[in-house]
């Protein structure tokens, strides 16, 4: 079973669409629907913390679930999540130009995620924040017109993407989900 923190966004359930259709259990809570004890009790094979609006330092559940399950459970943050975890490790995210429903092409490490995938690689961009700093324990993987767009830790299951993987202008989506759910154990 996934979880899935879903951040009010309405792009969640073609992501959980996504990952019921490789077979998972998905479990939708928003964050006021979860506490950490929660959590632990579902012993989920990953968690993944959906885009939504805001910034990521007022994510507050989003963050405590980064900084406790981080080495527990696999980790997967999708814009807005990509920005909590960066910023979860010390990382800093900031205002940039808005970028809502454009294609880019990306260009990627090749590795986690993105093993097996075209390089470079058709994205949709939906955000106007971005990540400006990141920190050491996280590696970048892959970049567009010079920002940031995906992170790996280096030593733990955790992975990010400044994009979305479900929309209709990411090529390979479903594939890229399914690279990172061959960290979980089932």
């Amino acid at each position: 079973m996934l979880l899935m923190i879903d951040n009010y966004d309405s792009f969640t359930y073609n992501i959980v669409h996504y990952l019921e259709g490789l077979d998972y259990d998905v479990v939708v809570r928003t964050p006021d629907e979860l506490t950490l004890e929660e959590i632990s009790l579902l012993h989920p094979e990953a968690i993944i913390i959906s885009p939504g609006p805001g910034h990521p330092l007022e994510a507050e559940l989003c963050l405590a679930v980064v900084r406790e399950f981080q080495g527990k459970y696999p980790l997967l943050g999708i814009c807005l999540g990509f920005q909590v975890i960066v910023a979860a490790f010390g990382g800093q995210v900031v205002q940039g130009p808005p970028v809502h429903g454009h294609q880019v092409m990306m260009t990627h490490d090749g590795q986690g995620m993105f093993e097996g995938l075209k390089n470079p690689l058709a994205v949709g961009r939906y955000h106007s924040l971005r990540a400006s700093v990141v920190p050491d324990c996280l590696t970048i993987t892959a970049s567009a017109d010079d920002v940031i767009m995906a992170v790996r830790h280096r030593s733990l299951p955790i992975e990010a993407v400044q994009y979305h993987p479900e929309s209709v202008l990411t090529d390979c989506g479903r594939e890229q989900l399914a690279n990172f759910l061959k960290r979980c154990s089932r």
